[in-house]
């Protein structure tokens, strides 16, 4: 079956905006969908600026974004100046381990619980529910990652 590169290129654009909407940066965005969609082992930054038609400069500052979060890597290729970005295979398994973020806002709603020191205070009950919340993602995050692990290989095998 051929691959259809309009409708991907408009579900790329349409996932990027919606990630950018749900507070993802806008460039790394669509790296990550290009890279997603892509029938290569990956593509170096002239290809994605290129796909996307935008600049060097836009798709460097896109790709140090994503490599900060460990969901796009660069490898070098033999032969050859330039780098080629892809995403790893477990590319959201590296993203849900390396962020601290969800135990930061935890700790976070409790310096707020310290700062306001009044049970009765309207905003008690909102960053005790705050703070239990973020921990509990912490805390299952990790077997639901497991359980997606299972699936996948599951769906793959």
């Amino acid at each position: 079956m051929a691959r259809d590169e309009r409708a991907l290129t408009e579900m790329m654009e349409h996932s990027a905006a919606v990630l950018t909407a749900a507070g993802f940066p806008k460039m790394p965005a669509r790296v990550l969908m290009a890279l997603t969609v892509t029938d290569s082992a990956g593509l170096t930054a002239a290809q994605l600026a290129e796909r996307l038609d935008v600049s060097a400069a836009a798709i460097s500052g896109a790709v140090r974004y994503l490599q900060t979060l460990g969901i796009v890597r660069r490898l070098s290729q033999n032969g050859s100046r330039r780098d080629l970005y892809q995403m790893p295979a477990d590319w959201y398994a590296l993203m849900v381990r390396n962020s601290p973020i969800y135990g930061v806002l935890a700790d976070q709603a409790d310096a707020g619980l310290a700062a306001i020191d009044d049970p009765d205070d309207p905003a008690t009950e909102r960053l005790r529910d705050m703070a239990g919340f973020y921990r509990f993602m912490r805390d299952r995050l990790p077997d639901m990652l497991n359980e997606w692990e299972q699936i996948r290989a599951a769906r793959d095998a």
